[in-house]
């Protein structure tokens, strides 16, 4: 496949909204969407009593409140000297200079007020692999310390905690169903031994 065009059709608040042409290996012009959207990182947040901290809040693409890992785009401070490229190695994500460590570190202090002393990384996803550009890394944050929260004024948030078995059962029964923090609860009970 061959990017031959992408022509902007709509800019919106927050996204960009492209139709892009493209030439098949057999010489056929296809059309696709492409929504391009600021990459983010979300961050699962472990405290000393092993509860696992996350976030409600509403969300007006379901018009309901929902239950999540601290999270959000990546803000032009974020990248320091750093390109806005993306690399796919694992370094990358974990590097304290990297766009992506740095978002999580200031989401997971804006909207909870605690800051992890400790990171692990453990991917990146994709919210729509066949249209949206945005990439969200996922971490697990440990070692909390006390920070400050800084929301947005359009962030009306009320900060939870749960046991895993608790998380866990959240997950299987629908009360969370955001994808990053769906990675995040599974990876951490597989670390945990209790997937």
């Amino acid at each position: 496949m061959k990017l031959e065009k992408r022509q902007l059709k709509y800019k919106g608040h927050r996204v960009k909204v492209y139709e892009d042409t493209l030439i098949s290996p057999e010489g056929e012009t296809l059309h696709y969407d492409f929504v391009e959207n600021r990459n983010g990182s979300g961050v699962l947040l472990i405290d000393e009593d092993e509860k696992l901290i996350f976030v409600r809040q509403y969300r007006n693409c379901i018009d309901d409140f929902d239950i999540e890992i601290p999270a959000g785009c990546a803000e032009e401070s974020d990248y320091g000297d750093k390109q806005s490229e993306i690399k796919k190695d694992r370094t990358y994500f974990e590097d304290a200079d990297s766009p992506f460590y740095r978002c999580a570190l200031r989401e997971a202090e804006e909207e909870t007020g605690l800051v992890p002393t400790k990171m692990h990384f453990i991917n990146y996803i994709i919210a729509s692999v066949g249209l949206f550009s945005e990439r969200t890394a996922v971490y697990i944050g440990t070692g909390l310390k006390k920070g400050e929260t800084n929301r947005d004024s359009d962030e009306f948030i009320d900060v939870l905690r749960f046991t895993l078995e608790e998380a866990l059962q959240m997950v299987h029964d629908g009360r969370i169903n955001d994808s990053k923090t769906v990675l995040a609860i599974l990876e951490y009970a597989r670390i945990r031994g209790q997937n």
